[in-house]
């Protein structure tokens, strides 16, 4: 398999930053961490780099197709999954969703009845969800594995990358990116993809780390949402508005929801955190769990169970400092 360019850490062979600008606005950047696969041990060590202009981060590596298809297809673990365990997502209403911070999900802000392109649709969860709710829908997504669900449920999926030439243009009503933007190499361009199928005054919905908030300050290089290499962007408010400009889209709303699992998810990600270039025990079916991880993740689980990571959650949200947003985009 091609490997992408990885930028070392040793500041001998990564000295100058001349020659990178920010993929948003073009600003100077400035190295800000670096970090490698700490969930299913994909080889190598890459940098983040910080926009001294819009405060955009991004990943610096060269990454084409077929990379991107064997990263996702034989490192995230959607093959372990079997069809029996596929579920539609259900519906995110009442005060047991609130708590749970399931508005976090793009598609929970689509309406019935429309049609809808949800670019990364995982394991097909959003397509069973949508098809339920009388909506015209169609999926696309990396990873190979998806063709299981799309053949067995008659999905409408594109295995690939999101190719705007394969669809009508002012076609959709709705595009939705449930936790994909932050995965893409150039955000603008797929940005400006996504205005060319929507249809006038369409809407596009993104969910998408924030990592200017509290997490990524407290758990600092262990944040879960780092998640090299696999995430590649982290958008500010500012960058988000400056990349949705150059798209031809508007920047209409923005808010922080965040999944209140994730933070339940955070703590076994800081008992488990491996070794660079070896899976997690917690994120990857390859890793082996000892009794004293076992332990721990009983210990972590009963907390949990106190609600106190959802209200947390809710704290840090209410204060627009967690750790997902969600933006809407429209079209003109």
């Amino acid at each position: 398999m091609n490997k992408p360019t990885i930028i070392s850490t040793d500041p001998s062979a990564c000295n100058s930053n001349r020659d990178i600008a920010c993929k948003i606005c073009s600003s100077p950047v400035r190295k800000f961490l670096d970090v490698f696969d700490d969930r299913y041990g994909y080889p190598g060590q890459f940098w983040i780099f910080d926009c001294m202009g819009c405060g955009h981060k991004f990943l610096q590596a060269d990454f084409d197709q077929d990379v991107l298809t064997d990263l996702y297809s034989d490192y995230y673990p959607r093959s372990a999954l079997r069809l029996d365990q596929y579920r539609p997502h259900k519906p995110a209403t009442g005060f047991i969703s609130w708590l749970n911070g399931k508005r976090a999900g793009a598609y929970t802000w689509v309406p019935a009845g429309v049609r809808v392109l949800d670019i990364g649709c995982g394991f097909g969860e959003s397509l069973g969800y949508h098809t339920a709710r009388n909506c015209e829908v169609f999926g696309v997504e990396a990873d190979e594995n998806i063709r299981r669900i799309a053949e067995t449920y008659g999905f409408n999926v594109h295995v690939g990358l999101f190719n705007p030439a394969l669809y009508e243009h002012n076609y959709f009503d709705y595009l939705t990116m449930d936790q994909v933007i932050e995965h893409v190499t150039d955000p603008v361009s797929t940005l400006r993809g996504m205005e060319k199928v929507l249809k006038r005054g369409g809407v596009a919905i993104l969910s998408t780390p924030n990592a200017n908030g509290w997490g990524a300050k407290v758990f600092g290089r262990r944040w879960i949402n780092w998640h090299a290499p696999y995430h590649q962007q982290w958008f500010t408010l500012k960058s988000m508005k400056y990349a949705a400009e150059q798209a031809g889209l508007i920047f209409d709303t923005s808010r922080t929801v965040t999944d209140s699992e994730w933070l339940f998810y955070q703590w076994l990600h800081l008992l488990t955190y491996p070794c660079m270039g070896n899976p997690s025990v917690f994120w990857s079916p390859r890793g082996i769990r000892t009794i004293g991880v076992k332990l721990g993740f009983g210990l972590l689980l009963a907390m949990h169970y106190t609600k106190i990571n959802h209200i947390a959650t809710r704290l840090f949200d209410s204060l627009g400092i967690g750790d997902n947003y969600v933006f809407v985009l429209r079209k003109p």
